[in-house]
């Protein structure tokens, strides 16, 4: 509107004016105009900047895009806590702590046992034939006693039970590709409940190869996507190199689970 002053302007911005259309241009109305108009950019802007970040999730859906982090980090985090036990082999001179986690499965030969949990071979090794000295617990809980069900070393595999019932994770449908968002949880040197965040490096046709930091302790615990659901679990660690690396849902194919072919994301 060329030519007009800023009081006409508001006056054509508010719809014809305050009052029945009519406002007076005494000076204390000129200044509140004058103050609208150059607060609104502002107050435009700020509207974007507290716009943007939801637009960035509708975008870019943690439930259709592997790469960002989970809507909500702390449930993610706390849910898979829950999961997530602590595995005790203290067989003589060969005490050794690890992880496990719960899981739901269909196969025939788990149907009689209500609390199924996975883990790797190496962290029951000592306990094989000594299933007494074997426990699982809850963060900072009490132990309970478990046993052996399925062995896979090749894979670095066991199923054991216990009468423990806590909440089953989902074992993920799609297949993580490197750069995924990947959270890792367990017992990282005896410290329960640990966390670490990283993302899938790479994998291979049984392995899974994530950046996330890993400790002794850590072994067996589960590896999850930005939907919590279970990718991969940790079998070890290492030094020198910038990954750590576990067997993936396709390794669990050969001994642990029925798998319509000879892998689980096929």
């Amino acid at each position: 509107m060329a030519g007009s002053s800023p009081f006409e302007v508001l006056r054509v911005i508010v719809g014809g004016g305050f009052y029945g259309g009519h406002m007076s241009e005494s000076p204390a109305n000129k200044f509140v105009a004058f103050l609208v108009i150059i607060a609104a950019p502002f107050a435009m802007g700020a509207f974007f900047l507290a716009w943007a970040p939801a637009q960035q999730f509708s975008i870019t859906d943690p439930r259709e895009d592997g790469f960002v982090p989970p809507r909500s980090i702390s449930a993610t985090v706390d849910n898979t806590q829950r999961s997530t036990v602590s595995v005790f082999c203290n067989a003589p001179k060969a005490e050794s702590i690890g992880s496990a986690w719960a899981v739901a499965l269909d196969e025939p030969k788990y149907e009689k046992y209500d609390n199924v949990f996975i883990t790797n071979h190496h962290v029951v090794d000592d306990c094989i034939g000594k299933e007494k000295y074997l426990t699982i617990a809850r963060l900072y809980a009490d132990e309970v006693p478990a046993k052996i069900v399925t062995l896979d070393e090749e894979n670095d595999l066991a199923v054991i039970v216990a009468d423990l019932k806590i909440p089953v994770l989902q074992l993920s449908p799609y297949q993580p590709q490197p750069g995924y968002w990947a959270m890792l949880v367990g017992s990282a040197d005896s410290y329960e409940g640990s966390v670490a965040f990283g993302s899938v490096l790479n994998y291979n046709a049984s392995q899974i190869l994530i950046t996330a930091n890993a400790s002794p302790g850590n072994s067996g615990g589960p590896i999850v996507d930005n939907e919590g659901r279970v990718i991969g679990t940790l079998a070890a660690g290492f030094d020198d190199v910038q990954y750590n690396v576990g067997p993936s849902l396709d390794a669990m194919c050969a001994k642990i689970i029925k798998c319509e072919g000879k892998y689980y994301w096929e």
